[in-house]
């Protein structure tokens, strides 16, 4: 219960009462699909504890679209839930999470009576659009050796850890390329004394 309340600190202290009374809370483990394309919202999930990975998918491949950290939430589940339509995006745990998953029916009454909660949500979408400035930029501008290691870069300091357990096939869907361009870049990025690859992960040994 503590720790609800003090991920919702920015909340006014009686919403943060209701929220509570309605929803429930759940562990879910990491790599469970929470969301698909096309679901209808029935539920709006805050992260209490761990990751949420949103992501699309083109021609069965997968593009990144952002991270859910601790006392967030999906800009696009919001939007799905308020106007009842099917959700245009998926979600999966990216490892074992604590979600507050809030029935939407009561988002409507909500935004009326309570104005700081309409800023969770233009604060998460000024958040969103940022970081898909910063997409562009990076696609405009760098080369993918560069948007590989600030990606990996990105991923320690979401997940806390100092080695990155993935597949190349898994960071190439994150990136929009091929499983092929990640194992080159990688082993340039080995080469140049970037990163170092071991049984355990992927580690950054250096800055860029």
């Amino acid at each position: 219960m503590e720790n609800i309340k003090k991920r919702l600190s920015f909340l006014k202290p009686q919403l943060i009462d209701n929220i509570i009374e309605v929803s429930d809370v759940k562990n879910i483990p990491n790599g469970t699909e929470i969301l698909k394309e096309e679901q209808y919202v029935k539920v709006l999930p805050i992260v209490l504890e761990g990751l949420v990975k949103v992501y699309s998918k083109f021609n069965e491949k997968e593009l990144l679209l952002y991270y859910i950290e601790p006392s967030q939430s999906c800009v696009m589940t919001f939007y799905a839930a308020l106007k009842n339509t099917p959700s245009k995006v998926y979600a999966t745990t990216e490892e074992d999470s604590k979600i507050l998953l809030i029935p939407v029916q009561h988002l409507s009454t909500w935004l009326k009576v309570y104005p700081d909660f309409n800023e969770l949500f233009y604060n998460q979408f000024n958040l969103r659009y940022s970081e898909l400035l910063d997409t562009i930029g990076h696609l405009l501008l760098d080369k993918m050796d560069k948007r590989l290691f600030e990606h990996l870069k990105k991923k320690l300091r979401l997940s806390n850890t100092t080695t990155i357990k993935m597949s190349h096939n898994q960071l190439a869907n994150e990136l929009g390329t091929v499983r092929e361009v990640i194992t080159r870049v990688l082993k340039k990025l080995e080469t140049d004394g970037k990163v170092e690859q071991t049984h355990e992960g992927i580690k950054i040994t250096d800055e860029w």
